[in-house]
């Protein structure tokens, strides 16, 4: 039997060698260019979303009652003009309401809206039939224009600009909210004081409070990833 004869190799062991160390550099530029690349493709906007709304689910995962992102640019924007934490408007709203997911927005003692005002509260411990728990016997017409509660010196908001100041609507509540807050304490830092005027109730300042100092952990990081969300 014919013996077959052995390929010889295309290169020699010494020039194989030579093309390894050539290639080596290659490949290192090469990983190095794909690393960069890669850090640069995360700054872009798809990317950063992305790793937002990671974050602000990974956040929401410590609350037993997620925190509705369609709120918390409203709770911002009434920080900002009423200097009160947008954690404290949120945690009002989660005890009063469960951020308005409760089938009734009228309380059996007569409070109203998203953030349970009285309507003279509302609209003003001036008015004339405003006495006892604050139910009080206000016409609709009085109770939402921002003439008659300046008058009687109400808290009531209009927020959004629309000419009148409803406790049922949620950036009026909102805002009408912070604006007691402000006034009583909150603004200045006297957080508890002003929980406590807004109901006299010690187990209620205790569970406002309790919310409170679990979103304001995350003060920071939730208005961060929300209202860039919204841009």
């Amino acid at each position: 039997m014919a013996k077959k004869n052995k390929k010889k190799p295309m290169l020699s062991p010494s020039a194989q060698l030579g093309m390894i160390a050539l290639l080596i550099p290659i490949a290192i530029t090469v990983c190095v260019f794909a690393f960069f690349a890669w850090k640069e493709l995360q700054t872009l906007p798809i990317f950063e979303k992305i790793a937002r709304e990671k974050a602000l689910e990974e956040i929401q995962q410590n609350f037993d009652m997620k925190i509705p992102e369609q709120y918390i640019p409203i709770y911002v924007a009434a920080e900002e003009k009423y200097g009160v934490p947008w954690t404290l408007l949120a945690a009002h709203h989660r005890i009063e309401t469960r951020f308005s997911s409760m089938k009734s927005l009228v309380s059996p003692a007569g409070a109203e809206g998203p953030m349970q005002f009285m309507p003279c509260t509302f609209v003003g411990w001036q008015h004339p039939s405003c006495s006892g728990l604050g139910k009080g016997d206000i016409l609709k017409a009085e109770l939402i224009n921002p003439e008659t509660i300046k008058k009687y010196g109400g808290y009531g908001v209009d927020a959004n600009g629309d000419g009148i100041a409803d406790p049922y609507d949620i950036e009026d509540a909102i805002f009408s909210a912070a604006n007691y807050l402000s006034k009583n304490g909150a603004a200045d830092g006297h957080i508890k004081q002003a929980v406590f005027k807004y109901n006299h109730s010690d187990e209620y300042v205790k569970k406002v409070l309790h919310y409170f100092n679990l979103y304001n952990d995350y003060h920071d990081e939730l208005k961060e990833a929300v209202v860039y969300k919204e841009k």
